[in-house]
């Protein structure tokens, strides 16, 4: 089919998760919401922001028909012919294959997820790409990590961008089993070792799918400028080499950036149908006293508004998120802060849980602190009624609470690394500068000085605090969102094409 002749450059953007699309690109557009973390902010941002500037955006995503909330048969009957169809106005290419259909979850645990990839891959590269015929395929992570290399033999530049830096490997033979002719440009995918031939490498060498999105892409993207760099100088050692050999060529060569990705537009207290008592930079106090009542009411702990309200918004995983720092010191701190009250809630799950019920069971300290599994709206009554945010992650790719939580005027309380460091500067109230804590040294007792330090600030006079949570709340308003997220991606592009998306 000839390519529909257009003024602007054409982006195809593939992405297995996206939270929404512009009500325009499709009839069901308004329907797709398939999440799993921050890529699907992340893609659907740019995504609005490419469709609302004019720019000739297309996505391909794999049709998960039950979370899309649509009836198998009608879809058949309706949207899956115009999509066979292909009607020129239709923006959104679905990829078709029964293992999306029925399912709850946009990721499997295990070896289904390669399956997973490989369906939606090979329906990108057999018919999604030929028919759209894209100046740019922006691709991410892993379960698109094929498509690089098929776009480079077909002569079409790639974005690749790395959300994190798992990955899955697998053989050719298993990849054109699944209906992929991979002999076409298997010369452009990351092996194990060096392949000395297409037949002797099919069986036996495997693949590496990060490494091959990076190795084959012509430009790539971390989610964090300072996690990028991270990887490129040599630190966290459980980044496998492929990956962070590949990351490094593409630096080196100029053809690696960091863009952060920013909270859900619906994350604002102004706004906010999941919390009691809405509020902005102007009118925080109050309202933040009346949602820390609410907190403290559901949870069991001292109802008091006047007292310090520390929170855990992330995964209790002491690889990453660090919260056997918090372990070591919980008892500690409450006790140092008894006559302020000081109190700490957990409204997360993950392998750590039990270190926190044991502190509190042990202690008989059920009033100062609380243990709940995650629950997406007492989460963000967390947000609104503390007056801080923990993240004191070993490691962030990019992290998205840390963004979050100034924006309901909680302070993040950070360790110095990734997209942390990016994005939480140490509070000086006298300059008016930073939001937020951050601690350098990775132990309990770098977190303890962290959380000293932000006690230093809640016992400050009201007007000072008042004066602060109002500036960093507006300014995290202009800093962290996808207007600016969209905006460093589109000057990616327009500089891979050597041209603007928008012809003037």
């Amino acid at each position: 089919m000839a390519k529909v002749k257009t003024k602007n450059p054409r982006i195809l953007i593939v992405t297995p998760e996206i939270t929404y699309l512009p009500e325009g690109m499709g009839n069901l557009a308004g329907k797709m919401s398939a999440k799993a973390g921050g890529m699907a902010d992340v893609s659907a941002s740019l995504v609005a922001a490419l469709y609302e500037l004019g720019a000739d955006v297309h996505v391909a995503l794999p049709h998960y028909r039950r979370m899309f909330h649509e009836e198998t048969a009608k879809l058949v009957a309706d949207e899956l012919k115009k999509y066979k169809s292909h009607l020129p106005d239709e923006r959104i290419h679905l990829a078709e294959d029964r293992c999306f259909y029925y399912r709850d979850t946009v990721y499997d645990r295990g070896d289904g997820n390669i399956k997973l990839a490989l369906a939606f891959q090979r329906e990108v590269i057999n018919h999604c790409i030929p028919y759209v015929q894209p100046d740019l395929v922006h691709c991410n992570d892993w379960m698109t990590g094929l498509i690089p290399a098929a776009a480079r033999r077909m002569g079409i530049p790639s974005l690749f961008t790395v959300h994190n830096i798992h990955t899955q490997k697998l053989t050719l033979d298993w990849v054109e089993d699944m209906g992929i002719d991979a002999a076409e440009f298997w010369n452009n995918l990351y092996y194990s070792y060096p392949p000395y031939s297409y037949e002797e490498s099919r069986s036996n060498n495997q693949i590496d799918l990060q490494a091959s999105g990076c190795f084959a892409s012509h430009f790539i993207n971390t989610v964090s400028p300072t996690f990028l760099k991270e990887i490129v100088d040599g630190w966290h050692s459980f980044v496998p080499d492929s990956i962070r050999n590949e990351i490094r060529n593409k630096y080196n060569a100029g053809c690696a950036s960091g863009i952060l990705n920013a909270p859900d537009p619906i994350d604002n207290p102004v706004t906010d149908d999941k919390i009691p008592f809405k509020y902005g930079p102007d009118n925080h106090w109050e309202m933040k006293r009346q949602n820390k009542l609410a907190l403290q009411h559901a949870l069991g702990l001292e109802e008091n508004p006047d007292a310090p309200l520390f929170f855990w918004p992330s995964r209790l995983d002491p690889v990453q998120k660090g919260p056997q720092l918090l372990t070591d010191i919980t008892y500690r701190f409450l006790e140092k802060y008894h006559d302020q009250g000081a109190q700490i809630a957990i409204i997360a799950s993950g392998p750590y849980q039990q270190a926190f019920w044991d502190i509190r069971n042990f202690h008989g300290i059920g009033n100062r602190l609380a243990v709940r599994n995650f629950d997406g709206r007492l989460s963000q009554l967390g947000f609104a009624a503390s007056d801080y945010t923990f993240m004191p992650s070993l490691f962030e790719p990019c992290g998205l609470p840390q963004m979050q939580a100034p924006i309901y005027g909680s302070l993040a309380i950070a360790h110095n690394t990734g997209g942390l460091h990016d994005t939480v500067d140490m509070l000086d109230w006298g300059a008016s500068k930073g939001n937020g804590f951050v601690f350098d040294t990775y132990d309990s007792g770098g977190l303890m000085w962290a959380m000293d330090k932000a006690m230093e600030f809640f016992m400050a006079p009201r007007e000072i605090r008042e004066r602060e949570i109002s500036r960093i709340m507006s300014e995290s308003l202009t800093r962290f969102n996808h207007k600016e997220c969209a905006r460093q991606y589109i000057e990616l592009y327009e500089r891979m094409l050597d041209r603007p998306l928008v012809a003037k």
